[in-house]
């Protein structure tokens, strides 16, 4: 899956601040997965260190990823995103070598 736009944020929220991060991006989660573009979109949260939350995305192309990141709720996030997180956000590009989902595999 060459042509796809992948990465792995990794995000640390400061103390006090974790529980509002994850009920803020949880209400993200469901409508990011039904925009054009979207093939993976998964939150999730590190059993060591409950102020680590990592992102897993895949979108078809860049440019799906630049319409999802100008949407209004994303522009605010990245405008006020220090207010939640302890150090600025940890971005991995990353690319797919197998299929989207273990339910995308044909039986």
């Amino acid at each position: 899956m060459p042509d796809t736009c992948g990465f792995i944020l990794h995000a640390h929220t400061r103390p006090g601040k974790a529980e509002a991060f994850e009920a803020m991006f949880r209400a993200y989660v469901e409508p990011s997965r039904a925009e054009p573009g979207c093939i993976e979109y998964h939150m999730l949260r590190d059993q060591q260190d409950p102020n680590l939350f990592i992102f897993f995305e895949v979108w078809t192309s860049a440019e799906d990823l630049a319409v999802h990141m100008a949407l209004p709720h994303m522009q605010h996030f990245h405008a006020q995103r220090m207010e939640y997180l302890s150090q600025d956000l940890v971005v991995r590009p990353i690319e797919m070598l197998s299929h989207a989902s273990a339910t995308a595999i044909p039986r």
